[in-house]
């Protein structure tokens, strides 16, 4: 029987969170990987399936079967953006879904996993911070925290509300490994980015910041994880769900809180 090849997990609290590892995503695929994706949270009413459909349009495109992407906030009926309030039903999913049983993997379990690839703690979306603070306690307790890397969308250091930074690493986070990419990747990704037409509105804030920083900068950038970072806010001063006035940090300890004593 021949042996399957490595897992690189990459988890998404929303639908269009991969516009900030299209590069990774393509790699891994180009070396080989068994690349597969989960998202944490589902859409709104009618908006649900179109989401979740132009997602898997945008990862066929980098090389990813439909086959291997998870709705896990479909079968567990997680709203958007209520990702804190369903902690531990979300724990036990993601659990399960990195530790697949050997009978499904040739080499299941922690051993199969190469990378793990997870929203940035950078306090742009609560749901973001949760989903990074869930892979980051579970990936520890199996020893694969090492592993695990993570990627900014955005966030508002240094900026007034109701501003944020796009694709901006906060540098409370570590060292960013850079991975420079070459123009015709960099126009392939920008056109993944007007493939979400079911958030045009989400996207003409994003867009003109994704399209600078393709322009400017085109790399990808990912940071190692640090569980003592989850007892810390991301940045000082005001965090951009809070200027939003989507959700409060101190809620969102609390949620970790009580995560962690129900386990």
């Amino acid at each position: 029987m021949p042996i399957k090849p490595m897992r690189a997990l990459f988890l998404f609290a929303h639908q269009d969170d991969e516009y900030g590892v299209y590069a990774a995503i393509a790699d891994c695929v180009q070396r080989g990987l068994a690349v597969q994706c989960a998202y944490f949270t589902r859409g709104e009413g009618a908006l649900a399936q179109q989401r979740n459909q132009e997602s898997l349009a945008v990862l066929a495109r980098l090389g990813v079967a439909a086959s291997a992407v998870s709705f896990a906030g479909d079968q567990l009926a997680i709203a958007d953006a209520s990702l804190p309030q369903r902690l531990h039903d979300a724990g036990q999913w993601l659990e399960q879904w990195l530790l697949q049983a050997p009978d499904q993997l040739q080499h299941g379990g922690a051993d199969s996993i190469d990378s793990i690839y997870v929203t940035a703690w950078e306090g742009g979306h609560h749901d973001h911070d949760a989903l990074h603070a869930l892979a980051c306690e579970i990936a520890a307790r199996h020893g694969l925290l090492e592993r695990v890397r993570q990627y900014s969308l955005y966030n508002a250091l240094g900026c007034p509300a109701p501003l944020f930074r796009v694709l901006s690493p906060l540098a409370q986070n570590g060292a960013v490994a850079r991975q420079r990419l070459p123009w015709r990747q960099r126009w392939q990704h920008l056109r993944l980015c007007l493939m979400y037409p079911s958030q045009r509105n989400t996207w003409i804030g994003l867009f003109p910041f994704v399209l600078l920083h393709y322009l400017l900068r085109g790399e990808q950038q990912l940071q190692g994880v640090a569980l003592a970072r989850l007892q810390q806010r991301p940045h000082q001063g005001a965090l951009y769900y809070e200027n939003r006035r989507f959700y409060r940090w101190e809620q969102l300890q609390q949620d970790l809180a009580q995560w962690r004593a129900s386990r």
